[in-house]
């Protein structure tokens, strides 16, 4: 199947007997078993065969997303009153995806959130495999690598969406590789192996003035989000946060940022029209723009993958109101 193209496969088993009215509820339970939760062909054929005849239809839609619309047909012959087909229409996640930095701070929340929505991920950082010991630590396939020698092509082998956390500081030209050509490498990657989506971890200007950005830190975000809204016009999202607090693990030891961040976020969101009109001075926002937690970025970078109406840039305000929907 191509990337982006939608798809339709039909598969029909047949029983051997006529299914009796009195089963009816079972099968229809049956069904509804298969449909909303994990299942394989074998065991729904196996469940199925000496009850009815099942027709099972998957549509892929261009964002990876799979639906499975299932049938349960009777012999018109054997069981006159039941030759109405039973709809049964559920969700089978099909989302593989690739998150760039997953053992960071930032990239293990968007790991983790992703993981508790039944999406599959695979981490791709120069650590590799972090040091927590949560269970779905174990659900994530950790690979340590460079982002500038990777496997490309066996990293993005049947991936739906990327996510990218990479960023950091150092000298100019240190700051510039890595949040601008690492990312631009990654996303053009992504592009050429038919990705559908593309999510990139940015970051707020603070309205600063124009040449406090002309470090490699902020030309190398900016580089890097202009690829990826190229690459990626109507399904590549950018998320600009300011300060994001939680517990950030450094050398084994959670730094618990969110005692910070948390109190100041509840203070200048209740003071918002008083501090509004304080926004349009430059530089303001470093001291006036709202911390974001980092389950909240995580979350609204899952819910881009997920929701095919959010592409862009998302700002602060925006990033919060995405992660709201899922909580």
């Amino acid at each position: 199947m191509a990337m982006g193209m939608a798809c339709c496969s039909t598969f029909l088993y047949d029983s051997a007997a006529a299914l009796p009215s009195s089963s009816l509820s079972m099968a229809a339970a049956t069904i509804s078993h298969f449909s909303a939760s994990s299942w394989s062909p074998g065991s729904l054929l196996h469940r199925v065969s000496a009850q009815g005849r099942l027709a099972a239809t998957f549509v892929s839609s261009p964002s990876g997303r799979t639906r499975k619309k299932s049938k349960l047909l009777y012999p018109v012959s054997s069981v006159a009153d039941y030759s109405a087909p039973i709809d049964v229409v559920a969700d089978v996640k099909t989302e593989k995806l690739v998150v760039l930095g997953g053992s960071g701070f930032v990239g293990s929340a968007v790991v983790k959130t992703a993981v508790n929505q039944g999406i599959e991920v695979v981490s791709l950082s120069r650590s590799g495999r972090p040091s927590y010991t949560d269970p779905w630590v174990d659900q994530v396939l950790w690979i340590s690598a460079d982002v500038f020698s990777a496997d490309w092509d066996g990293l993005l082998n049947g991936v739906t969406a990327v996510v990218s956390t990479i960023g950091g500081f150092g000298t100019n030209e240190q700051m510039q590789k890595l949040n601008g050509e690492a990312n631009t490498l990654a996303v053009d990657a992504a592009s050429k192996a038919g990705v559908s989506k593309f999510v990139l971890i940015s970051v707020h200007d603070y309205n600063l003035p124009p040449f406090f950005l002309s470090n490699g830190y902020f030309e190398g975000k900016r580089q890097a989000e202009a690829e990826v809204l190229s690459k990626f016009p109507n399904s590549g999202t950018v998320l600009r946060p300011g300060f994001i607090y939680g517990k950030r693990r450094v050398n084994g030891i959670d730094v618990p940022l969110d005692l910070i961040g948390g109190p100041l976020e509840k203070l200048l969101v209740s003071g918002g029209s008083f501090i509004k009109p304080l926004s349009v001075l430059p530089g303001s926002d470093l001291f006036l723009s709202v911390p974001v937690s980092v389950d909240d970025v995580a979350r609204a970078a899952v819910k881009a993958l997920l929701d095919d109406s959010i592409f862009g840039i998302l700002n602060i305000e925006q990033i919060k109101e995405a992660a709201k929907s899922l909580r």
